[in-house]
């Protein structure tokens, strides 16, 4: 329970960092980690602009401060092509432009262009993820995740309540990514990659993963089918595939002293049957951890009218954030995309005699 004091609190912070953050000149000279990428929704403009839009929306802050930032992110062109995704480029100024344009009317001739660049987008993504498909490959991350892949141009794309048939080739398409595939002796879902949490081929996982993350994992694809599912947009096989993601996700839960968790990652070697997972405890995020986890599958939940479920997920997600363990004795997973350094299975739990990113 949120109380008054709490929400005080919130509120006081919320607007020190949205006034640190009033306008792009107040930050351009800031050392940024990452560097200034103004159409980033995680290190640019973008994200800065949701918060303001948020407010102006809330009535907590003005628009003039959302425009100046969008303004900001849409100064140069909008990155296109396999480098932009639902976090970076047209789709990320899209999501932003369209929440600001719902209440202020404006944006539309900006959004009509950007609709355009990201069609073709996810036309080409499409097609490069059904021939690889058709080839027997497995998919990296980025082909299906919600950061940098399909899934997260479907959220864009329903945002946008444009595209109906586009999006539901994409739907199609993940459908598709949850059936069962062949691998040398062992049989995988769909969605099971052959690299590192990375991104990379590495060494120390041989076989690859199998990732559960929102972010960059399955339950990103799971929420977005769900979503689609709830808005009354269906597919063949639709319901069979949420269905799928939720026995995998029932398979490897964990129900230890702090409630429910899943594992960030599992090997091939789990998959056999050999050695167990890192349980944690994790930190309750939304990218890795229960909080996201738990959040796919309420969403799962209500689009199968599935009380029980629903009703785990959200304890799950009430556990993970009244835990008493301290954040800083949590489990972290370093980011694929900032480096290659995540934890080794060996590394990360002892693997039996016999016998995971952002």
């Amino acid at each position: 329970m949120i109380t008054e004091q709490t929400a005080a609190v919130a509120r006081r912070t919320a607007d020190t960092i949205a006034q640190r953050l009033a306008h792009p000149d107040d930050v351009r000279h800031l050392p940024l980690v990452q560097g200034w990428m103004p159409q980033s929704l995680a290190y640019g403009a973008v994200g800065v602009a949701l918060l303001h839009i948020e407010r102006a929306r809330t009535g907590e802050g003005s628009w003039e401060r959302a425009h100046a930032w969008l303004a900001c992110a849409a100064a140069t062109p909008a990155a296109g092509g396999p480098d932009s995704h639902l976090f970076h480029g047209a789709p990320a100024l899209a999501f932003a432009l369209h929440l600001a344009s719902e209440w202020t009317g404006h944006y539309g001739r900006a959004l009509s262009v950007l609709d355009e660049h990201i069609a073709i987008s996810v036309r080409q993504r499409l097609d490069a993820a059904h021939a690889r498909i058709e080839r027997g490959e497995l998919p990296a991350l980025a082909e299906f995740d919600g950061i940098r892949g399909l899934s997260g141009m479907a959220a864009v794309l329903m945002t946008r309540g444009h595209e109906e048939d586009l999006t539901l080739q994409v739907l199609d398409y993940l459908v598709r990514l949850t059936e069962p595939v062949k691998d040398g002796d062992d049989v995988l879902p769909g969605w099971w990659s052959d690299r590192a949490p990375s991104g990379k081929i590495r060494p120390e996982w041989p076989g690859g993963h199998g990732n559960f993350g929102m972010a960059h994992g399955i339950s990103g694809p799971l929420a977005v089918l769900s979503r689609a599912a709830l808005r009354g947009l269906l597919v063949d096989g639709h319901t069979e595939a949420i269905l799928r993601i939720c026995h995998w996700l029932d398979q490897w839960r964990h129900d230890g002293p702090a409630g429910l968790s899943w594992p960030y990652a599992i090997t091939r070697d789990h998959a056999r049957g050999r050695g167990l997972p890192d349980h944690g405890p994790h930190r309750p995020s939304w990218c890795y951890g229960t909080a996201g986890v738990a959040r796919a599958q309420q969403l799962a939940a209500l689009a199968l009218d599935d009380i029980a479920r629903q009703r785990m997920a959200e304890n799950a997600l009430l556990h993970a954030v009244t835990d008493p363990i301290s954040s800083t004795e949590r489990s972290t997973p370093r980011s694929a995309t900032a480096s290659p350094a995540w934890p080794t299975p060996s590394s990360q739990h002892p693997r039996p005699p016999s016998s995971p990113r952002n």
